[in-house]
């Protein structure tokens, strides 16, 4: 990255560092079951309303007992129900042309981050019925008010609940992208614990890595306050102590009920102190491919952690002792490798892969400079990166090998390569850590 570009950036990022204070950051009221929700909506005279979540949801029955409740009182309600792992523009514009339809006037929310993103793109558009969903993207561009915004989250992962963010994706170029603005944050959410006592252990394990990442991307970065580092503080201890016994035993109340905190508190870190690379290269992944977002962040996480080096040591090693990763004495790199460690060792207790498959080398300029034009100059990351940077990052995400590459390279005065994609990777990852503090 030119030196006249990064300090771009770091300007951009400090004006917004220092305008925090002052910006209209609000956190929804919490209710903590579903039967509050129709008690809300009657309160405010809403007769209709637009029910947003997935297939999956909708074939477990989840909203019934939200829907009978509805009934009880009088309020009608239109379930969409098609809402994709990432949500596309296609399912924003058909769910929001059922909440006209239907003369609506709340949203609903339900089920993971999927659901509620959603949501908050069908509220843009009710908002702006002339801009399409591609002219907000980016930051500060939907501007007008929602209507009465409701989410009712089924993972513990996304923090969507108390997100400024809705991620879309673009069906017809596969681009996927934020649309952030003060407005999208919901003004209700629902923290029922019992809603995701039926999730899969696999989903489990992906959301709570999710949130994780939202933890550790907001904490690393230069943006912080003591607000938001004592959030995604104890997010991460929120997470050790308690996502792998979420995952062991989907029964147990407790450890479900603190990982729903766990998620909000790092959705409020990473709404005002951002997230970071990982994220950008997440989100291409995501709308090239369809890797679910908090699978790709699970596996991204460590990879990236690593690339930054010794800049990021520092907060790393904090939140390793804090959560009592790593002794209270022990100095910043020894804390901030176990931290790391203890990230690659809950990845594989959850099993989630060390690398992704099915990635093509010919996709990685054009993913690259998706998370580039993400990423920078919003993202207040401990080291700067740029597209050719992180381009390098994909391959270490892959394994050292991509999938439209020969399994094995041999010829004629050529030696066969045995090694394996672990050690590739962790050289690829050595050379952009190297690269990086050049620059």
């Amino acid at each position: 990255m030119n030196k006249a570009y990064k300090a771009w950036c770091r300007i951009y990022q400090t004006v917004f560092r220092l305008a925090m204070p002052i910006l209209p950051y609000y956190e929804p009221k919490i209710m903590h079951s579903t039967d509050q929700v129709s008690q809300v909506l009657a309160g405010k005279r809403i007769g209709s309303v637009l029910l947003v979540t997935d297939p999956g949801i909708a074939r477990l029955g989840l909203t019934h007992g939200l829907e009978a409740a509805f009934a009880q009182v009088g309020i009608d309600c239109t379930v969409y129900a098609n809402t994709q792992v990432n949500p596309t523009v296609s399912n924003v514009e058909e769910a929001a042309a059922l909440y006209r339809e239907n003369g609506c006037r709340a949203i609903i929310g339900f089920g993971g981050g999927s659901a509620m993103d959603c949501a908050k793109g069908v509220g843009a558009r009710i908002a702006q019925p002339r801009k399409p969903i591609n002219k907000m993207r980016g930051l500060l561009r939907v501007h007008r008010r929602l209507p009465l915004l409701i989410a009712v989250p089924t993972t513990a992962g996304t923090g969507s609940e108390v997100t400024l963010a809705a991620v879309i994706t673009d069906d017809k170029t596969h681009y996927k992208y934020p649309v952030n603005d003060f407005v999208l944050i919901p003004r209700y959410a629902v923290h029922d614990p019992r809603l995701t006592c039926g999730l899969p252990a696999s989903i489990t394990g992906q959301t709570g890595m999710d949130a994780l990442t939202h933890a550790v991307e907001a904490y690393i970065g230069r943006s912080t306050n003591a607000y938001t580092r004592a959030a995604a503080k104890r997010a991460v201890r929120l997470i050790h102590d308690n996502l792998l016994e979420a995952y062991e035993n989907g029964q147990n109340i407790e450890a479900r009920a603190n990982m729903l905190e766990a998620a909000y508190q790092a959705g409020i870190a990473f709404t005002r102190s951002y997230v970071g690379y990982v994220h950008g290269i997440a989100h291409s992944l995501g709308g090239r491919y369809g890797i679910p977002h908090g699978l790709a962040n699970a596996v991204i996480l460590p990879h990236m952690l690593r690339a930054y080096g010794p800049v990021a040591e520092p907060k790393l090693a904090e939140l390793a002792r804090d959560a009592s990763i790593a002794p209270t004495k022990a100095d910043n790199h020894t804390a901030a490798q176990a931290f790391i460690a203890w990230i690659d060792n809950m990845n594989a207790r959850l099993g989630i892969p060390r690398y992704l498959e099915g990635i093509n080398s010919a996709d990685v300029p054009a993913m690259a400079a998706h998370a580039a034009a993400e990423s920078n100059p919003l993202y207040p990351v401990p080291r700067l990166m740029d597209a050719e940077q992180l381009a390098s990052m994909y391959r270490v995400v892959a394994g050292g090998h991509f999938a439209d590459e020969p399994a094995v390279r041999a010829g004629k005065g050529q030696r066969r390569s045995t090694e394996r994609p672990s050690r590739v990777a962790r050289t690829v990852e050595r050379k952009v850590a190297a690269c990086s503090s050049k620059k």
